[in-house]
């Protein structure tokens, strides 16, 4: 009886951690449209780096991710990652590109960066990685 009481404790806690997460990136819509290149495992990972950069945003709430297509990932966006790459001094030569449009609320106040309570859609997010490597945030924001 003692382990049932103590298992039904763990999960309540566990289940009210989940809850005190960050809202503004807890229910985001997940696009992941028809890739011949990415699994979704592929795609998670790249996700991931997205929520976590985005999370840093204050008072922003993220609503989705969408995966673009499997044609921006063409040796002109590789060699344009590649760019990137060496204008920030990064000794990687990038094999393959992802890109991601993502929408999102912007503070109501205090807004810093982003116009005061404004909806923004289709911000790009472009990620880039090495043969068998991980994928790194290259840039983001308007074309």
């Amino acid at each position: 009886m003692k382990r049932i009481i103590k298992l039904l404790l763990s999960l309540i806690c566990i289940f009210g951690l989940v809850g005190c997460g960050d809202n503004s990136i807890s229910e985001v819509k997940i696009d992941y449209g028809n890739s011949a290149l990415y699994s979704e495992e592929d795609m998670n990972a790249a996700i991931l780096l997205i929520k976590d950069t985005f999370s840093a945003w204050e008072g922003c709430e993220l609503h989705s991710i969408t995966y673009v297509s499997d044609d921006e990932c063409n040796s002109e966006n590789i060699a344009w990652m590649n760019e990137l790459a060496a204008a920030n001094d990064l000794n990687e030569q990038f094999a393959q590109c992802i890109m991601f449009k993502s929408d999102f609320h912007s503070p109501k106040k205090n807004s810093g960066p982003w116009n005061v309570d404004e909806e923004y859609t289709g911000w790009e997010w472009w990620l880039a990685r090495s043969e068998g490597g991980p994928w790194r945030l290259m840039t983001c924001g308007y074309a």
